[in-house]
């Protein structure tokens, strides 16, 4: 935990200056950070500004802070993830890994390869989705949650939605056959697709390139989403 994540109802005056937290982050503060009154940490608001927050009171079931939130967080990534719904386990790292690089606007969408099961995880619920936001928000001291959109049918997406996300962006689907090297892109706007472990079926790659977009490659190694998300960011800036 780089960042102490506040929520607003965690603030105990009128002048919002003090807060309160107990559970998960006063647990981490006191057996991780081993603060002690008249300590310093980073702190920052959710959807708001970054600052510290000095140690008031601190015992094994509540810690009060005065706060100072001043500074902005860091700038969002110019990039917008569209990925297959993978494993479970798999998404959880995803959505931790993206949000800790700055991105900012995700869909999961439906595609062939996907298995059906999936769907009915407990992981695609908002609360577990928020709690892997949260946890890469920490890490990367940021405050800014993510907007998160589920597409369970892929062609209506393609055809519907697609078009429209893609305006004044590169258009790119991660494809590891056939495909030409991802570019690098700094300061553009990217649309970046990423399929399941096995890639996107003939079928959907035509129907993206049909769209738009355009299959680019990092290598011929399989990674995982979680992994392909950072090989990607990393490559197209």
């Amino acid at each position: 935990m780089n960042l102490v994540l506040l929520e607003p109802a965690d603030f105990i005056d009128a002048r919002q200056r003090i807060v309160c937290l107990t559970g998960r982050r006063l647990t981490h503060i006191r057996s991780v950070c081993h603060a002690i009154v008249g300590e310093r940490l980073r702190v920052g608001l959710i959807d708001g500004h970054v600052g510290h927050g000095m140690v008031m009171r601190i015992d094994d079931e509540t810690l009060e802070m005065e706060v100072t939130l001043s500074e902005p967080p860091p700038p969002p990534l110019p990039l917008t993830l569209i990925f297959a719904l993978p494993r479970p386990k798999s998404l959880k790292k995803s959505i931790e890994a993206a949000t800790s690089l700055g991105i900012k606007k995700i869909f999961i969408i439906e595609s062939w390869r996907v298995e059906k099961n999936y769907w009915s995880s407990p992981s695609l619920a908002p609360e577990s989705l928020r709690e892997q936001m949260l946890l890469g928000l920490e890490q990367a001291r940021d405050t800014v949650l993510p907007d998160i959109e589920i597409r369970r049918r892929f062609k209506p997406f393609v055809e519907d939605e697609l078009p429209g996300l893609i305006v004044d962006s590169f258009a790119l689907v991660a494809h590891p056959y056939e495909a030409q090297p991802c570019p690098s892109c700094p300061g553009k706007q990217v649309v970046l697709m990423i399929g399941p472990e096995g890639g996107f079926i003939p079928y959907e790659i035509e129907r993206l390139r049909e769209t738009g977009f355009l299959p680019v490659t990092i290598g011929k190694r399989i990674l995982r989403v979680e992994t392909a998300i950072a090989a990607f960011a990393g490559r197209l800036w």
